[in-house]
């Protein structure tokens, strides 16, 4: 049965070579619940996105996500400038990627009808974001980042950290000297 899903997947992948920015073959991905600003978005080769996905690009925004990446189900990421995927991350399901905040300066104006504040977003290369895990806008994680179950991620992170929790903070780090992981 996984194998028809995968092969449903796949021809699906094909028809979408025609709308996308770009979308690389071979890959797949399942049964999005909603895309906007599909031609804007650039999908690497061997990417396998599962069902559920919800992929933004609002104004010039452009998503980037490179070659050999899975992403579980249920994946939100909203692109409001250019924001990367590194090559070979395993994303887990229900994780949420932004590179855009509301703003509520405006006392007495909703929400809606105040202006984003966007900032550069990047996920590096290799890395592994946990299930439910939120990349909040303006976030740089280093390449070989590990984020954490349920982590809410601001700021900049360098290579090799392991970040849990909310605010997430970094626990370990990769000693290349050593070649050990290391707790903070």
């Amino acid at each position: 049965m996984a194998i028809f899903y995968k092969a449903c997947w796949a021809i699906r992948a094909i028809l979408y070579c025609a709308i996308f920015g770009r979308f690389g073959f071979p890959g797949y991905i399942g049964r999005p619940a909603f895309l906007l600003g599909v031609r804007r978005m650039n999908i690497g080769r061997r990417v396998r996105i599962f069902p559920g996905l919800r992929a933004e690009c609002h104004g010039q925004g452009r998503l980037f996500i490179h070659d050999n990446v899975s992403i579980g189900q249920n994946f939100h990421v909203i692109a409001g400038n250019d924001l990367h995927i590194g090559s070979g991350c395993l994303i887990s399901g229900d994780v949420f990627v932004t590179d855009t905040d509301h703003t509520f300066e405006q006392v007495g104006v909703s929400v809606f009808d105040q202006p984003d504040r966007v900032a550069t977003t990047r996920i590096g290369e290799n890395c592994f974001l946990g299930i439910g895990a939120r990349i909040q806008a303006g976030t740089i994680l280093g390449d070989g980042c590990i984020v954490g179950a349920n982590a809410v991620v601001r700021g900049v992170f360098p290579p090799h950290s392991v970040l849990v929790g909310a605010p997430a903070r970094v626990v370990k780090r990769y000693n290349l000297e050593f070649g050990a992981w290391e707790r903070c």
